[in-house]
């Protein structure tokens, strides 16, 4: 299932088309996995565990992940993520719901869903949704991996899946797996003691709009300093002609201000 760490954007892309999903191992070297991991745990001490049963009620969620830690600001751009996601998305689009997801011991699986069922968008539909899920613990059976529904994007509409379509998603830590929005999915139960750690970069189409308001979620002064692309993936961006200016000029010319 796992591909060299040299995966090619037409690899990937052909991986999302048959399965819904793809994942590249160990994209991460250990090193920078340990100094990620130690940085969001520091965000994680001061985070609450879920408040519902698709949270999780073990389960601990970083949101305004840009306003909490800088450890992603390459990875949101990175050349090999940047290309799958125009492949699959076209060339405008934006982060939606980046999010750090810790699965404590105890959460039993998560419901099967797909992401994009949120937009009331007639089936089928072109994608407007793509996953990006990065580990930084080894993902196994027992703590949780993710459990993904192969082929499911291809379903027509109405037919849901059962826990016994599942597959867990098992791939060491450093270990990034691109899936669709509509591919049916779900993290796993973790019937271990220690927690499991993984966040997700999500990728939408610019004329939709984005699950978390970045604009108000990260600070203008913390934007301001960001590369240009991850500015326009947080909302300071333009979908052609001029769908979300400001005052009649592109958004970025605000943190210019």
């Amino acid at each position: 299932m796992a591909p060299p760490l040299d995966s090619t954007v037409e690899e990937v892309v052909k991986g999302l088309a048959a399965d819904g999903y793809f994942v590249v191992e160990r994209f991460l070297d250990a090193d920078r996995v340990a100094a990620m991991k130690a940085d969001l745990g520091r965000v994680l001490d001061g985070t609450p565990t879920g408040r519902n049963d698709f949270e999780g009620w073990s389960t601990k969620r970083i949101y305004a992940l840009f306003r909490k830690t800088r450890c992603f600001d390459d990875l949101a751009i990175d050349p090999l993520v940047w290309d799958v996601t125009a492949k699959v998305l076209g060339p405008w689009f934006q982060l939606s719901a980046p999010t750090g997801i810790q699965i404590g011991p105890g959460e039993p699986d998560q419901i099967l869903h797909h992401d994009d069922s949120i937009y009331p968008l007639p089936q089928p539909h072109q994608e407007v949704v793509l996953n990006t899920m990065w580990a930084f613990d080894d993902f196994v059976e027992e703590n949780g991996a993710t459990r993904m529904v192969p082929g499911s994007h291809l379903w027509e509409a109405g037919r849901t899946p059962t826990p016994a379509d599942t597959v867990g998603m098992e791939m060491p830590a450093g270990s990034v797996m691109f899936y669709l929005g509509s591919v049916w999915h779900g993290g796993g139960a973790n019937r271990t003691d220690r927690p499991r750690l993984g966040v997700i970069l999500e990728y939408i189409v610019s004329w939709l709009r984005a699950q978390e308001n970045h604009l108000l979620a990260v600070p203008r002064d913390v934007a301001a300093t960001l590369p240009e692309r991850l500015q326009e993936l947080l909302g300071y961006n333009i979908y052609p002609p001029f769908m979300g200016y400001v005052d009649g000029r592109h958004p970025r010319r605000v943190l210019e201000s």
